[in-house]
């Protein structure tokens, strides 16, 4: 499945992948070889937590790994955006309140700062919709109507 990543996190992930080929490799090749001069290495619960460490970090890498071949980095629109689109920053209108998200990937999505995913409930209501078009978004609590004020 696709993942969508603002060009920020692309970059984040590229430096945190190198981060842990190189320091966090280090970092436990060094724990593995104290360990091992410890002598016996069948009772010795320091080198199987180096072990345990060295997996996690080989997975955490794979994983990263994973998202960033399996993903497009969002590109900016020039201009006014015509329908909501991943990468897209949406205005809306609820009664009286009105409040701002972007449309991000499932990996980026922070609520509380505004940043929800295309995935989502809401992020899959807006996907396609223009602007002065209502977005009906259902809840476990009855549906939510807001009205898209821009698209940028």
């Amino acid at each position: 499945m696709k993942q969508y990543l603002t060009k920020e996190k692309y970059s984040e992930l590229v430096k945190q992948i190198e981060e842990f080929k190189t320091k966090g490799r280090r970092e436990v090749a060094a724990r593995l070889r104290q360990a091992k001069s410890l002598g016996d290495l069948s009772e010795n619960a320091d080198y199987q937590e180096a072990r345990d460490q060295q997996s996690t970090l080989e997975r955490r890498i794979h994983e990263l790994e994973e998202v960033m071949r399996h993903s497009e980095v969002i590109a900016k629109k020039d201009g006014d955006a015509k329908t909501v689109e991943v990468g897209s920053k949406v205005r809306l209108k609820r009664g009286k309140d009105e409040m701002e998200f972007m449309i991000v990937g499932s990996h980026e999505a922070k609520p509380s700062d505004g940043l929800i995913s295309n995935e989502s409930p809401i992020g899959k209501a807006l996907l396609g919709k223009k602007v002065k078009e209502k977005v009906v978004h259902e809840t476990p609590r009855g549906k939510i109507t807001y009205v898209i004020l821009s698209i940028d």
